[in-house]
C-alpha cells in the first residue's frame, strides 16, 4: 500500500476507549469494563510493552506492615513534601489513602509480592519515604504489576488493538466523539467512536539523548490533549533518575532501579568519597544522617536513626551526582559509582536485586556482587502533564480523561520513587470508573464527522506528499541533544531561550520533512508522525522552564538557584495551544487552597 492509496477504513463503536496499555491504561480500562462499559485498549507496542515495567523497586502504600506508625497521612506528608508543595493537594490525599486498597486488590488478582517473617506483604526503604513502605517483588515489582493487571483484563475479554497509533481525537462541539489511527503493520487507518477517551501514554523521555524510555515514549497523550483543547501542568519539571546506565554506549540511560540504594547501596566518586553527606539541603537536615557512621546504623536497624543521604529524593541525589561529574570526579566513563558489593554478601544481592544482578552481567560484564556499578543520570518521567479534576481525572475536554505519567498535578515539582505504581492504580480505577458514568449519563452521543477523519487522513499522509525533503531522523537526533545540551538538569535563562530558537528551527525542518516507501512496515512514517507530538511537548517544557525564575524539585535554574515559596510556591504553569494551533502559550493559575484539616501535617 503506498501513501496514496487508502486501503479502506476500519471503524469500531466502544463506550470508553483507553489509550496506553500500561499500568495506567489497564487498571482503566478494568474498572471501566467492571462498571459497565463497552471497552477497548488501544496501544501503540504490544499489551503490557510500558514503562511499567522499568518500576522495579515496588508501590508505595502506607500499610503499616514494616512499621505500624505508618499511616497514609504520613505518605501524603511525604508526597507533598517531595513534590516542594506544589503537588494538587486533592490528588495526594487520594492516593495515600487508597494505594494500600490498591495493592491488597493486585494480591486478590494473584500478584506475588515478597512477604515479611509474619507472611505480611514485605515493605522497602525508597528515598523521600519516612517508613519503609514500597510492596514489592524483588526488583521487577512493575513486571509483576502488569503482569497481573494483563492477565485480568485478557480473562475479561476486554478488546485489545495491538501495534495501533492514534493520531488525532475527535470532537463533537465540545465533547470528545471519538479517535483516529493506523494499524502500525499495514498503515490502514482505523476510527474509534466513542464519547469517553481515557488517555494512559506515559510519558516524554524520546524527546531527550539520554533516557530510560523506550520508543514509545513521545508525548503522545499530552500532544492529543493540547490539540483537542485540554491544558498542561507543571511542564518544566522533568525527573533525571540518578542512577542510568552509562556504559557501554547501546544501553546508556537503562535504568538502575533506587532499590539498590534502599537494600544498602551508597555512591561514591573516582577518589572512592560517599559524598551525598556534602549535599544534603536544609530542607531535609532534620531527618537525614550527616555522618557515615549514623547513616551505616540506619541500615543496619532501621530503627529511630536518621536515613542516609543515599535516599533523598531523586532531585537532590541527581544534581548531586551531576556536581561531581562536573567538578571532574566521575568515572571514567562519565558517570559515578554505585556500590552494593562492599555493604552486602552476594546471596543477598542475587536475592534481592535479581534483575541488576543480570542486567550488569549481561549487558556490561560486571558483577555487582564484587564491583560497583557505573551509573549517571537519565531522564526518567515528567511531572507535567494534562491538567485533571483529582477526583475524576476529566480534563477540560468533556470526555477526556487522563492518567499515569501523562496526566499532571499529583507529583507536584517531583515525584518520589515508588509513587508512580500507586498512582497507576489508584488513578486509573477512578478515571475507568467516571468515563463509564459519564458515558451511561449521556443522551444523544457525539458524533463523528466525516471531514474529520479526512482531514485526520490527510495529516498522517502529508510526509509522503513532499518531494527532496529532510529525514525525520535527522531531526530527531537534533532535538534530543537539544534538549539534552540546553533543557536538561541545571537550566539557565539563556540556554532555555536557545532551545526555544531551535524548536522553531526543527518544526520549519518538519514541514518538509519526506517519507520514502509504503505505508506497511515503515518506521520513518511513524516517526514522522511521532515527532509532531516531540516538538510540541519539547515547547511546552522549554517555555514553562523559562518562566519558572526558581530552582524546585525537577527544575534547577543555574541563574536562580534559590526556591521562591513567596513568589513562585503559590501558582502552577499552565501551557495551552496558541491561536496557530503549532506553539504553546502560559498562563498562571494558583495552586488549590489546602483545608486546614490537612495543612496541620506540615505545622512542624
Amino acid at each position: 500500500m503506498s501513501g496514496a492509496e487508502d486501503g479502506g477504513l476500519e471503524r469500531h463503536t466502544y463506550d470508553v476507549v483507553v489509550i496506553g496499555a500500561g499500568g495506567a491504561g489497564l487498571r482503566a480500562a478494568i474498572a471501566a469494563h467492571e462498571a459497565g462499559a463497552r471497552t477497548a485498549i488501544v496501544c501503540k507496542s504490544l499489551l503490557g510493552k510500558a514503562h511499567t515495567v522499568m518500576a522495579e523497586g515496588g508501590i508505595a502504600a502506607a500499610m503499616g506492615n514494616r512499621w505500624p506508625e505508618d499511616n497514609w497521612e504520613v505518605h501524603f506528608r511525604d508526597t507533598m513534601r517531595g513534590g516542594k508543595m506544589l503537588n494538587h493537594w486533592r490528588m495526594a490525599q487520594l492516593h495515600a489513602q487508597e494505594a494500600p486498597e490498591r495493592v491488597q486488590e493486585l494480591e486478590d488478582w494473584g500478584a506475588l509480592f515478597d512477604r515479611t517473617e509474619d507472611g505480611l506483604i514485605s515493605q522497602r526503604d525508597f528515598g523521600g519515604h519516612r517508613y519503609a513502605r514500597l510492596a514489592h517483588v524483588g526488583d521487577r515489582t512493575g513486571l509483576e504489576m502488569i503482569r497481573t493487571l494483563q492477565q485480568r483484563a485478557v480473562a475479561l475479554g476486554i478488546d485489545v488493538f495491538m501495534e495501533c497509533t492514534i493520531t488525532e481525537l475527535f470532537k463533537d462541539g465540545e465533547s470528545i466523539s471519538g479517535a483516529f489511527g493506523y494499524w502500525r503493520e499495514t498503515g490502514r487507518f482505523i476510527v474509534f467512536e466513542a464519547p469517553s477517551v481515557i488517555l494512559a501514554t506515559g510519558g516524554i523521555g524520546k524527546s531527550f539523548k539520554v533516557t530510560s524510555n523506550s520508543w514509545e515514549y513521545t508525548g503522545d497523550g499530552h500532544a492529543l490533549a493540547l490539540r483537542a483543547g485540554a491544558s498542561l501542568i507543571n511542564m518544566e519539571f522533568v525527573q533525571f533518575h540518578p542512577t542510568g546506565m552509562v556504559w557501554p554506549p547501546s544501553v546508556k540511560g537503562l535504568l538502575v532501579t533506587e532499590s539498590v540504594r534502599g537494600d544498602g547501596g551508597v555512591l561514591k566518586n573516582s577518589e572512592g568519597k560517599r559524598f551525598m553527606f556534602d549535599y544534603i539541603p536544609e530542607f531535609f537536615k532534620s531527618e537525614t544522617a550527616d555522618n557515615e557512621e549514623e547513616a551505616d546504623k540506619w541500615y543496619d536497624d532501621k530503627k529511630n536513626n536518621r536515613r542516609p543521604p543515599e535516599l533523598l529524593p531523586r532531585d537532590e541525589v541527581a544534581r548531586a551526582i551531576n556536581s561531581e561529574i562536573k567538578a571532574g570526579r566521575g568515572s571514567p566513563h562519565g558517570g559515578i559509582f554505585l556500590d552494593i558489593a562492599s555493604r552486602r554478601d552476594a546471596e543477598f544481592i542475587r536475592k534481592r536485586l535479581p534483575s541488576m544482578y543480570h542486567q550488569f552481567k549481561e549487558l556490561a560484564d560486571v558483577d555487582i556482587t564484587a564491583e560497583p556499578m557505573e551509573i549517571g543520570p537519565t531522564c526518567h518521567y515528567v511531572m507535567g502533564g494534562v491538567e485533571v479534576d483529582p477526583d475524576t481525572q476529566e480534563s477540560a475536554v468533556k470526555g477526556l480523561y487522563a492518567v499515569g505519567e501523562c496526566s499532571g498535578g499529583m507529583h507536584g515539582s517531583n515525584r518520589l520513587g515508588g509513587n508512580s505504581l500507586g498512582d497507576l492504580l489508584v488513578f486509573g480505577k477512578l478515571a475507568g470508573e467516571a468515563a463509564t458514568a459519564y458515558t451511561h449519563e449521556l443522551g444523544a452521543r457525539p458524533k463523528v464527522a466525516e471531514d474529520q477523519v479526512r482531514s485526520a487522513s490527510a495529516a498522517a499522509l502529508a510526509p509522503f506528499e513532499v518531494e527532496g525533503g529532510e529525514n525525520p531522523y535527522a531531526i530527531q537526533q537534533d532535538l534530543q541533544q537539544a534538549m539534552n545540551d540546553l533543557v536538561g538538569i541545571i537550566r539557565t535563562g539563556a540556554e532555555l531561550e536557545q532551545s526555544l530558537q531551535e524548536i522553531e528551527r526543527f518544526k520549519e525542518r518538519a514541514r518538509t520533512m519526506v517519507v520514502e516507501g509504503h505505508r506497511q512496515y515503515n518506521p520513518g512514517w511513524h516517526l514522522a508522525i511521532d515527532l509532531r507530538n516531540m516538538l510540541i511537548v519539547s515547547e511546552s517544557i522549554a517555555r514553562a522552564a523559562l518562566a519558572r525564575e526558581e530552582s524546585r524539585g525537577g527544575h534547577t535554574r543555574d541563574d536562580f538557584p534559590q526556591t521562591d515559596h513567596d513568589v513562585w510556591g503559590r501558582k502552577n504553569l499552565v501551557v495551552a495551544l496558541d491561536e496557530t494551533g503549532e506553539g504553546v502559550q502560559l498562563s498562571e493559575k494558583p495552586l488549590p487552597e489546602m483545608p486546614d484539616e490537612l495543612k496541620k501535617y506540615f505545622d512542624a
